[in-house]
């Protein structure tokens, strides 16, 4: 029954973003991204001798994740090329001058046909997927082919198919990894009570590797460093309009704090609507087209992709979105590893990181504006707690680093690559 219905899914799914391609810009790159893609492949890859690494992630979000193992295989074993793909094209856009992966390419949709296909051109002497997507003919195809097949960053609850009645089509896919590395003890455990026990360990999440990376680095925005200086700094990251309704009347009734907003979604009909919550707010790009930020502003929006992760070594807090509804809580260690108190909705219950930070003292979750007016104004008037707060968001995210070096390893004690 599970595969009745999984074949139904990627059926219709190609037809569903046909349809949907017509009015949403998102599902039109998905479409466009696909076009003619075996011919951009195999054109693509005609010059490669080389030996192959093929890393799939579904989005931008498995991506950071994927990032650092990625970047240490690169640095190890430098004879082979990085074939990257995504499922998403919020994934592809965003990464596809990605200097480290040697190739970048949208997944064509699974099937028994399509896999075989893609993985004649690639031939890839290991293959590792990332965190939680599944897509059986490729992993499939993999496994008879003897290729080493790895999971990383994977993390696993009760509610899954893999662990219902209903779900041996879902088991038959775990069963073709080689190894799968998950974040915790409790993914491990349900991973146990069907029957997978060897093939599975604890690496953690690599997304603490990634988050460290980025804060080794300093990253300069004049523009924003001037609307910064001096002053006490909010940075809203991956905002809802949920978040911002609840934001807005903290920035409006303190004109004297400076505000930067990142919506999730950066299209014209979110910024616009972002924007009029708040009373004295400007587009990033306004200003980098103007050169000059307006007077009696404090407030910016920021229209891009790509900053937001270095703007958080900016503020005094972190606000991360998210948790005011639908899935719950963005990335809360971007903000966390610059020892920066962080805040957010009360959907987050999902996210082992969100709940982890909140008791070891470093977030809070608030469940309206006069609560984030309470938490903010402590944190801001009390500095003894404020310090406790900040440290202890810096502290947990660099306590959990190493999950990068522990894949790494385990590739080196399986000579599962070759120098």
């Amino acid at each position: 029954m599970g595969k009745f219905f999984y074949i139904l899914f990627i059926r219709l799914y190609p037809v569903a973003a046909q349809l949907a391609a017509l009015f949403n810009k998102k599902a039109a790159l998905w479409v466009k991204g696909r076009k003619n893609i075996f011919n951009h492949i195999a054109a693509t890859l005609k010059g490669n001798n080389k030996p192959t690494i093929w890393v799939h992630c579904a989005s931008l979000g498995e991506f950071e994740q994927g990032r650092p193992v990625i970047e240490a295989i690169k640095q190890q074993y430098p004879a082979y090329t990085i074939v990257l793909t995504f499922f998403s094209p919020s994934g592809y856009e965003a990464e596809k001058n990605y200097h480290q992966a040697d190739y970048i390419f949208y997944l064509p949709i699974d099937s028994k046909a399509n896999a075989k296909r893609f993985l004649d051109l690639v031939k890839p002497s290991l293959v590792i997927f990332i965190k939680y997507e599944f897509w059986f003919y490729y992993l499939q195809a993999v496994k008879q082919r003897n290729t080493p097949l790895l999971l990383v960053s994977g993390i696993f609850r009760s509610s899954q198919p893999f662990f219902k009645s209903y779900g041996a089509f879902h088991r038959q896919m775990l069963g073709f990894f080689t190894h799968l590395f998950v974040q915790h003890s409790s993914s491990v455990q349900l991973l146990n009570t069907i029957g997978i026990n060897n093939q599975v360990s604890v690496a953690g999440d690599t997304r603490f590797d990634r988050v460290l990376s980025i804060a080794q680095h300093y990253f300069q925005f004049p523009i924003i460093d001037e609307f910064c200086k001096n002053k006490t700094v909010i940075v809203a990251g991956s905002t809802w309009l949920e978040d911002e309704e609840e934001l807005c009347h903290y920035a409006n009734a303190h004109q004297d704090y400076r505000f930067i907003i990142a919506p999730h979604n950066i299209e014209s009909i979110r910024l616009k609507e972002c924007t009029a919550l708040f009373k004295n707010a400007v587009l990033y790009s306004a200003i980098v087209k103007s050169d000059a930020i307006p007077n009696n502003i404090n407030t910016i929006i920021i229209d891009n992709i790509g900053m937001l992760k270095m703007l958080y070594s900016t503020a005094t807090l972190c606000y991360i979105g998210g948790g005011f509804g639908g899935d719950g809580v963005h990335n809360v260690l971007e903000a966390a590893v610059y020892y920066k108190p962080v805040i957010f909705g009360p959907v987050y219950d999902k996210f082992i990181e969100a709940r982890a930070l909140i008791e070891k003292g470093g977030a809070f979750t608030v469940i309206d504006a006069i609560e984030l007016e309470q938490t903010f104004n402590e944190l801001l008037q009390d500095k003894n707690a404020y310090t406790a707060a900040a440290n202890s968001a810096g502290n947990f995210v660099k306590e959990q680093a190493g999950a990068t070096n522990r894949v790494i390893q385990f590739i080196q004690e399986k000579r599962l690559l070759t120098n």
